[in-house]
Protein backbone atom coordinates (compact mmCIF):
# COMPACT_ATOMS: atom_id res chain seq x y z
CA UNK A 1 0.00 0.00 0.00
CA UNK A 2 1.21 3.57 -0.82
CA UNK A 3 1.51 5.96 2.04
CA UNK A 4 0.51 9.17 2.08
CA UNK A 5 4.05 11.03 2.27
CA UNK A 6 5.14 8.74 -0.51
CA UNK A 7 2.62 10.00 -3.00
CA UNK A 8 2.81 13.71 -2.21
CA UNK A 9 6.43 14.43 -1.89
CA UNK A 10 8.32 14.21 -5.26
CA UNK A 11 11.73 12.40 -6.60
CA UNK A 12 13.97 14.73 -6.99
CA UNK A 13 17.81 14.13 -8.31
CA UNK A 14 20.03 15.68 -6.22
CA UNK A 15 23.19 15.89 -9.18
CA UNK A 16 20.29 18.06 -11.14
CA UNK A 17 19.59 20.31 -8.47
CA UNK A 18 23.04 20.79 -7.52
CA UNK A 19 24.06 21.38 -11.07
CA UNK A 20 20.77 23.77 -11.67
CA UNK A 21 22.10 26.29 -8.48
CA UNK A 22 25.57 26.26 -10.05
CA UNK A 23 23.80 27.58 -13.29
CA UNK A 24 21.67 29.96 -11.28
CA UNK A 25 25.42 31.06 -9.59
CA UNK A 26 27.26 31.27 -12.94
CA UNK A 27 24.27 33.54 -14.26
CA UNK A 28 24.10 36.21 -11.78
CA UNK A 29 28.14 37.03 -12.47
CA UNK A 30 28.26 38.47 -15.99
CA UNK A 31 31.89 38.31 -16.48
CA UNK A 32 32.39 34.92 -14.83
CA UNK A 33 33.13 33.17 -11.84
CA UNK A 34 36.17 31.14 -10.64
CA UNK A 35 35.00 27.17 -9.38
CA UNK A 36 35.97 28.23 -6.18
CA UNK A 37 33.40 30.95 -5.69
CA UNK A 38 30.52 29.29 -7.58
CA UNK A 39 31.42 26.03 -5.10
CA UNK A 40 30.77 28.88 -1.91
CA UNK A 41 27.80 30.80 -3.34
CA UNK A 42 25.74 26.97 -4.64
CA UNK A 43 26.86 25.63 -1.68
CA UNK A 44 28.95 22.56 -2.58
CA UNK A 45 31.68 20.61 -1.94
CA UNK A 46 34.49 22.18 -4.42
CA UNK A 47 34.59 18.61 -5.69
CA UNK A 48 31.46 18.03 -6.58
CA UNK A 49 31.13 21.61 -8.00
CA UNK A 50 34.60 21.12 -10.25
CA UNK A 51 32.62 17.55 -11.56
CA UNK A 52 29.42 19.49 -12.26
CA UNK A 53 31.02 22.44 -14.13
CA UNK A 54 32.95 20.02 -16.10
CA UNK A 55 30.28 18.18 -17.23
CA UNK A 56 27.88 21.53 -17.84
CA UNK A 57 30.63 22.82 -19.86
CA UNK A 58 30.75 19.49 -21.53
CA UNK A 59 27.42 19.13 -22.72
CA UNK A 60 28.06 23.51 -23.70
CA UNK A 61 25.57 25.08 -20.92
CA UNK A 62 29.19 26.65 -19.41
CA UNK A 63 32.75 27.77 -20.62
CA UNK A 64 35.31 28.89 -19.40
CA UNK A 65 37.48 31.59 -20.04
CA UNK A 66 40.75 32.28 -18.63
CA UNK A 67 40.13 30.51 -15.25
CA UNK A 68 36.11 31.74 -14.62
CA UNK A 69 32.77 30.14 -15.78
CA UNK A 70 30.77 31.60 -18.04
CA UNK A 71 26.94 31.00 -19.29
CA UNK A 72 27.82 28.73 -22.53
CA UNK A 73 25.52 29.13 -25.80
CA UNK A 74 23.10 26.03 -24.81
CA UNK A 75 22.14 28.16 -21.97
CA UNK A 76 21.47 30.95 -23.63
CA UNK A 77 19.84 29.03 -25.96
CA UNK A 78 17.44 28.15 -23.69
CA UNK A 79 17.11 32.00 -22.58
CA UNK A 80 16.18 33.17 -26.26
CA UNK A 81 13.77 30.34 -26.64
CA UNK A 82 11.88 31.72 -23.78
CA UNK A 83 11.68 35.35 -24.67
CA UNK A 84 10.87 33.65 -28.46
CA UNK A 85 8.30 32.37 -26.63
CA UNK A 86 6.90 35.56 -24.57
CA UNK A 87 6.79 37.73 -28.08
CA UNK A 88 5.16 35.46 -30.38
CA UNK A 89 2.15 35.18 -27.47
CA UNK A 90 2.36 39.06 -26.93
CA UNK A 91 2.20 39.18 -30.82
CA UNK A 92 -0.48 36.58 -30.70
CA UNK A 93 -2.42 38.10 -28.13
CA UNK A 94 -2.53 41.19 -30.22
CA UNK A 95 -3.27 40.09 -33.48
CA UNK A 96 -6.13 38.33 -31.53
CA UNK A 97 -7.38 41.74 -30.49
CA UNK A 98 -6.97 43.51 -33.60
CA UNK A 99 -9.21 40.74 -35.31
CA UNK A 100 -11.59 41.29 -33.52
CA UNK A 101 -12.04 44.88 -33.09
CA UNK A 102 -11.89 45.03 -37.15
CA UNK A 103 -13.80 41.96 -37.65
CA UNK A 104 -10.98 40.59 -40.07
CA UNK A 105 -8.89 37.67 -40.29
CA UNK A 106 -5.17 39.66 -39.10
CA UNK A 107 -1.60 38.55 -40.92
CA UNK A 108 1.47 38.85 -39.63
CA UNK A 109 4.54 38.82 -41.96
CA UNK A 110 8.50 39.14 -42.60
CA UNK A 111 11.19 39.32 -44.90
CA UNK A 112 13.76 36.91 -43.25
CA UNK A 113 17.05 35.34 -45.21
CA UNK A 114 15.75 36.28 -48.56
CA UNK A 115 12.32 34.65 -48.35
CA UNK A 116 9.16 35.99 -46.90
CA UNK A 117 7.16 34.27 -43.88
CA UNK A 118 4.10 34.36 -42.27
CA UNK A 119 4.41 34.67 -38.86
CA UNK A 120 1.25 34.24 -37.51
CA UNK A 121 -2.23 34.52 -38.44
CA UNK A 122 -5.36 35.42 -35.98
CA UNK A 123 -8.64 34.41 -37.64
CA UNK A 124 -12.26 33.12 -36.77
CA UNK A 125 -14.70 30.72 -38.48
CA UNK A 126 -16.77 33.53 -39.69
CA UNK A 127 -14.05 35.60 -40.46
CA UNK A 128 -11.37 32.90 -42.04
CA UNK A 129 -7.92 33.65 -43.44
CA UNK A 130 -7.45 33.29 -47.17
CA UNK A 131 -6.91 29.93 -47.99
CA UNK A 132 -3.21 29.56 -49.42
CA UNK A 133 -3.76 28.45 -52.85
CA UNK A 134 -0.36 28.92 -54.05
CA UNK A 135 2.83 28.44 -52.33
CA UNK A 136 2.66 31.93 -50.07
CA UNK A 137 6.32 32.67 -49.70
CA UNK A 138 6.82 32.05 -53.59
CA UNK A 139 3.76 34.60 -54.83
CA UNK A 140 5.01 37.80 -52.93
CA UNK A 141 4.07 39.69 -56.06
CA UNK A 142 0.38 38.74 -56.32
CA UNK A 143 -0.66 39.18 -52.40
CA UNK A 144 -0.93 42.62 -50.51
CA UNK A 145 1.72 41.06 -47.86
CA UNK A 146 4.46 39.86 -50.29
CA UNK A 147 4.03 43.81 -52.30
CA UNK A 148 4.65 45.64 -48.96
CA UNK A 149 7.37 43.47 -47.73
CA UNK A 150 8.80 43.65 -51.32
CA UNK A 151 8.56 47.49 -51.44
CA UNK A 152 10.56 47.87 -48.24
CA UNK A 153 13.52 46.45 -49.39
CA UNK A 154 16.36 48.02 -51.43
CA UNK A 155 16.19 47.73 -55.66
CA UNK A 156 19.46 44.77 -55.13
CA UNK A 157 17.79 42.45 -52.75
CA UNK A 158 14.05 42.83 -54.52
CA UNK A 159 15.51 42.02 -57.93
CA UNK A 160 17.24 38.90 -55.97
CA UNK A 161 14.34 37.81 -54.56
CA UNK A 162 12.06 38.39 -57.88
CA UNK A 163 15.13 36.19 -59.73
CA UNK A 164 14.30 33.52 -57.07
CA UNK A 165 10.68 33.88 -57.26
CA UNK A 166 9.50 35.20 -60.77
CA UNK A 167 6.17 37.28 -61.35
CA UNK A 168 3.78 35.09 -62.94
CA UNK A 169 -0.15 36.13 -62.86
CA UNK A 170 -2.49 34.22 -60.44
CA UNK A 171 -5.27 35.83 -61.45
CA UNK A 172 -6.57 38.18 -64.37
CA UNK A 173 -6.13 41.21 -62.02
CA UNK A 174 -2.43 40.28 -61.07
CA UNK A 175 0.87 41.98 -61.99
CA UNK A 176 0.98 40.60 -65.66
CA UNK A 177 5.27 40.47 -65.36
CA UNK A 178 8.22 42.38 -63.80
CA UNK A 179 8.19 45.47 -64.87
CA UNK A 180 4.58 46.22 -64.31
CA UNK A 181 5.13 44.90 -60.63
CA UNK A 182 7.98 47.19 -60.05
CA UNK A 183 6.47 50.09 -61.26
CA UNK A 184 3.85 49.58 -58.86
CA UNK A 185 6.41 49.02 -56.20
CA UNK A 186 8.23 52.09 -56.96
CA UNK A 187 5.08 53.87 -57.35
CA UNK A 188 4.54 53.57 -53.60
CA UNK A 189 5.19 55.54 -50.45
CA UNK A 190 7.10 53.28 -48.11
CA UNK A 191 4.44 54.35 -45.24
CA UNK A 192 1.03 53.99 -46.75
CA UNK A 193 -0.33 51.04 -46.92
CA UNK A 194 -0.61 48.15 -49.96
CA UNK A 195 -3.89 47.45 -51.30
CA UNK A 196 -4.45 44.34 -53.51
CA UNK A 197 -7.65 43.41 -55.20
CA UNK A 198 -8.16 39.80 -56.05
CA UNK A 199 -4.44 39.67 -57.35
CA UNK A 200 -4.22 36.47 -55.19
CA UNK A 201 -7.22 35.07 -54.77
CA UNK A 202 -10.72 36.06 -56.73
CA UNK A 203 -13.15 37.00 -53.97
CA UNK A 204 -10.67 38.69 -51.57
CA UNK A 205 -9.41 41.80 -51.21
CA UNK A 206 -6.04 42.49 -48.94
CA UNK A 207 -4.44 45.81 -47.70
CA UNK A 208 -0.86 45.57 -45.83
CA UNK A 209 1.00 47.66 -43.81
CA UNK A 210 4.32 48.16 -43.22
CA UNK A 211 6.02 47.74 -39.76
CA UNK A 212 9.59 49.50 -38.69
CA UNK A 213 11.03 46.90 -37.10
CA UNK A 214 14.92 47.78 -36.76
CA UNK A 215 16.47 45.88 -40.14
CA UNK A 216 13.36 43.98 -40.36
CA UNK A 217 11.18 44.22 -43.30
CA UNK A 218 7.91 43.40 -41.51
CA UNK A 219 3.91 44.12 -42.38
CA UNK A 220 0.56 43.48 -40.67
CA UNK A 221 -2.13 43.02 -42.95
CA UNK A 222 -5.95 41.70 -43.19
CA UNK A 223 -8.27 40.52 -45.75
CA UNK A 224 -12.02 40.86 -46.35
CA UNK A 225 -14.48 38.93 -49.15
CA UNK A 226 -14.77 41.32 -52.35
CA UNK A 227 -18.38 42.31 -51.58
CA UNK A 228 -17.28 43.68 -48.47
CA UNK A 229 -14.68 45.70 -50.63
CA UNK A 230 -16.03 49.14 -48.88
CA UNK A 231 -14.49 47.84 -45.11
CA UNK A 232 -11.41 47.19 -46.45
CA UNK A 233 -9.48 50.55 -46.55
CA UNK A 234 -11.36 52.09 -42.85
CA UNK A 235 -10.24 48.58 -41.39
CA UNK A 236 -6.81 48.40 -42.57
CA UNK A 237 -6.57 52.44 -41.11
CA UNK A 238 -8.11 51.40 -37.50
CA UNK A 239 -5.65 48.57 -37.60
CA UNK A 240 -2.53 50.80 -38.37
CA UNK A 241 -3.95 53.24 -36.07
CA UNK A 242 -3.61 49.95 -33.59
CA UNK A 243 -0.22 49.01 -34.56
CA UNK A 244 0.91 52.60 -33.91
CA UNK A 245 -0.08 52.47 -30.73
CA UNK A 246 1.29 49.30 -29.63
CA UNK A 247 5.01 49.95 -31.30
CA UNK A 248 4.85 53.42 -29.52
CA UNK A 249 4.15 51.16 -25.97
CA UNK A 250 7.53 48.80 -26.91
CA UNK A 251 5.46 46.21 -26.56
CA UNK A 252 5.46 44.89 -30.25
CA UNK A 253 8.35 42.89 -31.73
CA UNK A 254 8.89 41.20 -34.61
CA UNK A 255 12.11 39.96 -34.22
CA UNK A 256 11.40 36.23 -34.02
Amino acid sequence: MTTASSTSAPTLIGSVQRALRLLEAVGTHRDGAPAKQLAREAGLPLPTAYHLLRTLTHEGYLRRENGVFLLGAAAERLADDGALHNRRSRMTQSLGRWRDLIGAPVYCAVYREGEIELVAVADTPQAPAVEEWAAFGETGHAHAIGQCLLSQLDERAREDHLDRHPVSPLTRYSARDRPELLERLRSRERTEPVVERQEYALGTVCAAIPIAAGFTAAAVAISVPFDQSERLLPAVERLRAEVASLLRSFVFSISI
